[in-house]
């Protein structure tokens, strides 16, 4: 009887509960699903943001900017190339034809540092065979008339007494001549050239090697000066010359100012050549002959949003967006329109409102998660 007691009243708990769905301490609500992803990590939402709990946004190294409207300049990208400073690089070229000789410090390395002045190497002249034996029997015809007129003058000056002196003068004048061109001459036969550093700088091409022969006119060594470089673009449309309110040039993630410094007056194949400065160490990091993007600020003005480019993603239908954080653990894909700015920054004309968190390190991680 207390067996079927006890069964009964099981019985009536079991149907009192049954109908009524299990419910969770507060704090700890899994009904609605609101909190799942907290569980699962990182996740896509059905509405296309991006579900990143704290410490994935920790672990991501993400990192977000406040943005603010402002008045931007227009800005057009070109393509330039790095060109060597003519005041502070320069070449050296051999004037005549003969073969290299290392110099004191022996041929100079790619990248090693030189000083203005710095001997690089020699070039030991070459001559055909019949030109040295020629040199060599003038040279021998010199010294013989340097001895006959040494004994010229020797015999004058013994006569001093009864000789005029104008004519020991002469033998002694002819005599000093006679020395002066069997240096001259010895010396063409035994000399070399040297070769030195017109600037101060680095080793940025070495084209010989100990016993090379080169030619007249050949270049042998070229410097640079690699914390000042010249920039040359090209554009196309020719009234960009006369609109150019200033230029950066991209470095990794670095802004590097440049200095206009003229326009040509031909086209290069169809294109005008713009000429720029650029100084500082950060240049160190690029290369003669390197192609590099210029961005050209003109003066006309664009009212936009700075964001840097590093923000700037792609979506699966190809259209530019930017991740936008709306909550703690949530970001928004917002679709924008760009435009150049400084080749580290662009600037968002339209998608984004002042005020905006904008993900600017780690957006790329954000972007692929699924």
């Amino acid at each position: 009887m207390k067996r079927a007691l006890i069964a009964t009243s099981l019985g009536l708990l079991i149907a009192l509960a049954g109908p009524h769905a299990a419910r969770a301490g507060e704090g700890h609500d899994h009904g609605d699903g609101t909190a799942a992803p907290s569980a699962n990590g990182p996740q896509r939402q059905p509405d296309g943001s991006v579900f990143l709990p704290k410490p994935a946004q920790r672990q991501l190294g993400v990192r977000t900017l406040v943005t603010a409207a402002a008045t931007l300049p227009r800005t057009v990208e070109l393509n330039a190339r790095v060109l060597m400073d003519p005041n502070a690089g320069g070449k050296v070229q051999a004037l005549n034809a003969g073969r290299i000789e290392p110099g004191p410090r022996g041929l100079p390395n790619l990248g090693q540092t030189v000083r203005k002045g710095e001997v690089l190497a020699y070039v030991l002249p070459s001559a055909a065979p019949i030109e040295r034996s020629n040199q060599a029997a003038q040279l021998a015809e010199l010294r013989a008339a340097k001895a006959l007129a040494d004994k010229r003058v020797a015999r004058l000056q013994e006569l001093a007494d009864t000789v005029p002196r104008k004519e020991i003068e002469a033998a002694e004048s002819e005599s000093a001549s006679l020395g002066a061109r069997i240096a001259a001459v010895g010396a063409g036969l035994a000399t070399r050239e040297t070769l030195v550093a017109p600037v101060s700088g680095v080793i940025a091409s070495a084209n010989v090697v100990a016993g090379q022969v080169v030619d007249a006119r050949e270049l042998v060594f070229e410097i640079v000066d690699p914390s000042r470089l010249r920039i040359e673009a090209l554009a196309f449309d020719a009234a960009l010359a006369s609109d150019i309110g200033g230029a950066t040039l991209a470095v990794g993630e670095q802004r590097v100012p440049l200095v206009f410094v003229g326009a040509s007056r031909s086209l290069r194949e169809q294109a005008l050549p713009l000429a720029f400065r650029a100084e500082g160490p950060t240049l160190a990091q690029l290369a003669v002959g390197q192609p590099v993007q210029v961005f050209v600020q003109t003066k006309k003005t664009i009212e936009g949003i700075a964001v840097p480019v590093a923000a700037l993603m792609k979506n699966p239908a190809n259209q530019t967006i930017v991740w936008v954080k709306t909550a703690p653990e949530r970001f928004e894909p917002r679709s924008v329109t760009t435009e150049p700015l400084d080749g580290v920054n662009a600037a968002v004309t339209s998608g984004l409102k002042p005020g905006d968190r904008v993900a600017t390190q780690g957006a790329t991680l954000i972007n692929q998660v699924r």
